[in-house]
């Protein structure tokens, strides 16, 4: 896009996007999501991305996002223990090792560095 816009994140549609299957821990975690912006460089990715319930690893970029619904908690090897539900606001530091336990469905809006 190449203008301001708004969206209701609740009702976004949202498209399938693969899971390498040796993130999984435990479960049947399956992952959505919709990128609604891009820079011309490719750095910078915003978009909204939803996660059901499981265990999950991860390697994190350079992240803020915020929960719109559902809970987890994050954790981050060898910093702290993180647990998320709507409304909270997450930095995530690129090369963050984690461990998610998703509770509940959730839901993010995201904003990240590349």
């Amino acid at each position: 896009m190449d203008h301001s816009f708004a969206l209701r994140i609740p009702d976004l549609a949202l498209t399938p996007e693969p899971l390498d299957p040796a993130q999984i821990v435990s479960g049947t975690p399956e992952v959505t999501g919709k990128v609604v912006w891009e820079s011309a460089d490719g750095r910078q990715v915003r978009g909204v991305w939803q996660i059901t319930p499981g265990v999950v690893t991860d390697t994190e970029a350079d992240e803020l996002f915020v929960v719109v619904s559902g809970s987890a908690t994050i954790e981050v090897e060898g910093g702290p223990t993180l647990t998320v539900g709507p409304g909270d606001l997450v930095v995530l530091r690129e090369g963050d090792r984690t461990t998610w336990t998703v509770h509940e469905t959730l839901r993010k809006a995201y904003a990240i560095n590349l």
